[in-house]
Parts: structure tokens; C-alpha cells; sequence
């Protein structure tokens, strides 16, 4: 895929990202990335890496300045679920779920540190061990904006979509969680389910 238009040349309703083509998505997220996350940060990237074909995987990839991406694999990531030609070696690790525990201090004495919990996948679920503990739910694959990427319990879409084409930082994810009830979750809508409806 090389255009986001239809052949008539109208950009489908669904589109929820501005840009004509996949290359210009491309740089502007390729550019987020390397603002945002240095060379020994973690990324974890939710999903749909390989959206661009095979080709484009391990060139996105090399522009990267970051050593240490975990991938969630998306509905758009075959190529690197098959693992063709060893592409998973581009990554630290590839994973279909990620149950993460993040350790980080505290400014108390009393409490030195603080470990946090979040079960990480492509897709947004409505229930996840743990989850009336605390235990927070990131996902993407639904390309929710700003104003839709929060559910009604501790979970989130974290996709770039909701966040200006921008990664979002674990510190950010925390202080918009802290809020959150816990609570059971009814799912998103989103433009997958436009084109079941056609």
C-alpha cells in the first residue's frame, strides 16, 4: 500500500490520520519517535509495524535511534509473526501479549519504590487478570482520538492516533491513569467496525 486514497482518489471515512500516503505517516512518526525516546530508552510498540509491507520493516526500523523495542504483534505484523527471512531479530523481544511490571522510586522514604502493573496488547480487551487490582490495559489497533482513547476502567489506547502522532510516555500513561476507576469495561468503537457494516 503505498496511498491512503481510494481509487476515485476520496480518503475513506474511516481514516482517522492526516496524510495522503503511507511514506508521510511514516516520517512524521519516525520523527516522533526520535524526539521523544533516546537511544537506551524502552519502546514498546502495540501493533501494526509491518503496515507498509515487508520491505519497509527493517528500513523503519534502522531509523530508529532506539536499541530496546518490544513488539506486540498487530493484525498487520504476519510478516513478523511468521518471522520471515529472521526479521524478529530486529527486536528485542516479539510477543502476541506482554504482561509488564515496571519498578520505579518514590520520592518517600518509607516507600523506597513502587511497582506498577500493566497488561499490554494489540487489541483493546474488557477484562484481564488482575484488573480489580489495578492492573492497567494498554492497547492500540483502534486509532482512537484524544478525546475517545481513555475506557471506562484503568485502560487505554495508547496508539499515536490519540496522542498527536506521538509515543506516550510510561510517567504520562501513570498520571492519566491515577484517576481511572476500577471498573468493568465495555469496548470501544472504532473504524474496524465501519467496514463490517458495508
Amino acid at each position: 500500500m503505498t496511498n491512503w486514497r481510494t481509487q476515485n482518489g476520496e480518503i475513506p471515512i474511516e481514516q482517522t490520520r492526516p496524510f495522503d500516503t503511507v511514506e508521510q505517516m511514516n516520517e512524521r512518526l519516525i520523527a516522533g519517535i526520535n524526539s521523544a525516546i533516546g537511544e537506551d530508552d524502552i519502546l514498546f510498540h502495540l501493533g501494526d509495524w509491518s503496515f507498509g509491507g515487508f520491505e519497509n520493516i527493517e528500513i523503519f526500523r534502522n531509523r530508529l535511534v532506539c536499541k530496546n523495542i518490544h513488539l506486540i504483534l498487530g493484525n498487520h505484523d504476519h510478516h513478523i509473526s511468521r518471522n520471515r527471512e529472521g526479521i524478529q531479530r530486529l527486536f528485542s523481544s516479539v510477543n502476541k501479549s506482554l504482561t509488564l511490571e515496571v519498578e520505579m522510586p518514590t520520592s518517600s522514604k518509607k516507600d523506597k519504590k513502587i511497582i506498577h502493573k500493566f497488561e499490554l496488547f494489540h487489541y483493546p480487551i474488557s477484562s484481564w487478570e488482575n484488573m480489580n487490582d489495578g492492573v492497567i490495559h494498554l492497547c492500540g489497533h483502534v486509532h482512537l482520538p484524544p478525546n475517545k482513547r481513555l475506557f471506562a476502567g484503568k485502560a487505554m489506547d495508547v496508539g499515536v492516533d490519540g496522542n498527536n502522532m506521538d509515543p506516550i510516555s510510561m510517567e504520562e500513561v501513570l498520571l492519566i491513569m491515577e484517576n481511572q476507576p476500577i471498573k468493568k469495561l465495555a469496548l470501544p468503537s472504532d473504524h474496524h467496525e465501519e467496514r463490517l457494516k458495508s
